[in-house]
């Protein structure tokens, strides 16, 4: 079992930066591969980025590459920090487990789920 909450979200002028963050509990927490997604209003949830279990593969969403970074430690935490920001960015970002070998990018294959942060970039 895996508990999963997210924190660092809000409001933010379009070009500026944020960091979220994702804290886990439970024992097997090295076990899973964790990632970030995002909803916005009237769409469905969508991959941002993954890294693999032990931290040395990650993917991303073509429309983040090369200004989000996603990292994970061995405190159980999984970050995802989100630079030149644009407002189309604007969502709940989600936090989520899979207990797999692979990077997972389909929300139907994770396993857990955190609450959400809201993340809102203003032009």
């Amino acid at each position: 079992q895996v508990q999963l909450v997210e924190s660092g979200g809000g409001l933010v002028q379009a070009g500026g930066s944020l960091r979220l963050s994702c804290a886990a509990s439970g024992r097997t927490f090295a076990s899973y591969t964790m990632g970030w997604f995002r909803q916005a209003p009237g769409k469905e949830r969508e991959f941002v980025a993954a890294i693999s279990r032990r931290g040395a593969r990650t993917y991303y969403a073509d429309s983040v590459k090369g200004r989000f970074t996603i990292s994970r430690d061995n405190a159980k935490n999984t970050d995802l920090q989100m630079n030149s920001l644009k407002p189309e960015d604007t969502a709940v970002y989600y936090c989520a487990a899979a207990n797999s070998p692979y990077t997972v990018t389909n929300p139907a294959d994770n396993d857990y789920w955190g609450q959400g942060t809201q993340v809102t970039v203003s032009s």
